[in-house]
């Protein structure tokens, strides 16, 4: 996963990378699992004919990330970051529990919710912690293993789905499949699943320091140089405590959100937004969300597209894996502009595919290349660049800010994609995803500068003036 070096002990880094990554394993799971149980729980609590229900039922989850987006800025300034990982941790227990156990559709809400709680937590806080404790060298790959243990989450998720639940005859009926294991007790366990690893990330964040970058900042130095010591020797600790101190000695180091507001930090404030927006609005998401719609549309049933959301994890897992070991070597923006390009020719074939009714392997295959496409490109490096532009003075608050822009395109994405499919049908709701795709394309051209290599503190000098 890193190259020897002995300057930097990589077993260390790694270590404690891992730990704060498992928020992101959580993130994945929690936030697909829900797609393989769609088909039972949906019938559990009577749900089918409601568009709405069911849109509320996919997108509850988001309003505790929005929520959780927000607490990550102000906690995560004030408590520092670990503190804020281990909320995320018990956030993600409660939840798995919760929801396996709801026997009403209100209940199954607000436990969804507290999941979601968690996962803004975790979607913040993970890449944000990884980002302060990476040396520039190796920070794309490690911040990179956020977006890795996504996806390991994700096809957790997928697979587990598909081991407990029993195949379902392509002619079952709602109130069959109502009646059946699956719907009644298949779609809880599921959702009880998570809690193993999340007991697990809960125990293990208690072993890891505090960021020392937050340490510094909150005027805390001694603390900051034995972390610092262990990463990379002596001397590459006194020469990053001296980097650090220079970026905060020049104004309060108090931060808030009016911080947000000053004029220096708009342009880069903006770049962290729309990129944050354009990872969602790109719509891949919905493939994982929607794959019931979308691979019932193109001729499958319940049990063949629960074996097709596993084949779509596996690539997933794959091409994530193909973006670590090239972020640091081609770049940040390369690897952008390459995923915005592909994403939208991929959704022009797949809205071609369903407007001439395209059928089976076709839309399948459109489909994984799309996810290719997405995994080796906007899914982890949106993430590596929110976690290294903004200056370390407001990296809390901005990164909440961004992550809070991120959930709230992506409620919206989950929320009107019935909608716009009602509408507009597959065909115009994937065109219209690709020029989105577009649009991306050119703002990322124009406005997003190449940040490989570079510090922390680099970075900021070059886009804070």
């Amino acid at each position: 996963m890193i190259s020897p070096d002995k300057q930097f002990n990589n077993y260390y880094l790694f270590s404690i990378s891992m730990v704060s990554a498992m928020g992101g394993l959580l993130f994945g799971y929690d936030w697909v699992v829900i797609g393989g149980a769609k088909p039972f729980y949906e019938r559990f609590f009577d749900i089918t004919a409601s568009a709405n229900l069911q849109a509320w039922a996919m997108s509850s989850a988001l309003i505790g990330c929005i929520f959780g987006a927000v607490v990550s800025g102000v906690i995560s300034d004030k408590f520092g970051r670990k503190l804020p990982l281990l909320l995320s941790a018990f956030l993600f227990t409660v939840s798995a529990f919760g929801t396996g156990i709801a026997d009403t559709y209100n209940v199954f809400i607000v436990y969804r919710i507290i999941g979601g709680l968690g996962i803004g937590l975790a979607s913040a806080l993970s890449p944000m912690y990884i980002a302060e404790v990476s040396p520039s060298k190796y920070r794309g790959r490690l911040v990179s293993l956020n977006q890795m243990t996504i996806v390991i989450g994700i096809l957790a998720a997928q697979i587990i789905n598909i081991l407990i639940a029993e195949k379902v005859p392509v002619d079952a009926t709602d109130d069959f499949i109502r009646e059946s294991w699956n719907g009644t007790t298949g779609w809880r366990w599921m959702f009880w699943a998570e809690a193993v690893p999340a007991l697990a990330f809960f125990i293990f964040i208690f072993f890891v320091p505090e960021s020392p970058r937050w340490l510094i900042k909150a005027g805390k130095i001694e603390s900051a140089y034995p972390t610092l010591k262990r990463i990379g020797g002596e001397t590459y600790a006194q020469a990053e405590m001296k980097n650090i101190q220079a970026t905060l000695n020049t104004v309060s180091q108090k931060v808030n959100f009016k911080s947000l507001a000053n004029a220096k930090y708009r342009s880069v404030l903006i770049i962290g937004i729309v990129l944050a927006v354009f990872q969602q609005w790109c719509g891949i998401n919905i493939v994982f969300n929607y794959a019931d719609e979308i691979f019932t549309a193109a001729g499958y049933g319940v049990s063949d597209t629960l074996f097709n959301i596993v084949i779509t994890g596996s690539v997933n897992l794959i091409f994530t894996l193909v973006a670590m070991f090239t972020v640091d070597k081609w770049g940040r923006k390369k690897l952008m502009l390459l995923g915005s390009a592909g994403l939208a020719i991929t959704y022009i074939l797949l809205g071609s595919a369903f407007y001439f009714e395209l059928k089976g392997i076709a839309v399948l295959s459109i489909v994984v290349l799309g996810i290719g496409v997405y995994a080796m490109s906007l899914a982890p490096i949106t993430w590596v660049i929110l976690s290294e532009i903004f200056p370390n003075r407001i990296r809390g608050a901005a990164m909440a800010l961004a992550t809070f822009s991120l959930w709230i395109a992506c409620f919206i994405l989950t929320y009107t994609f019935p909608l716009l499919n009602e509408g507009f049908g597959a065909a115009g709701t994937f065109w219209l995803y690709a020029a989105i795709c577009i649009l991306g394309f050119l703002f990322i051209r124009k406005k997003l500068p190449e940040t490989k290599g570079k510090s922390l503190e680099e970075i900021e000098n070059e886009l804070v003036k």
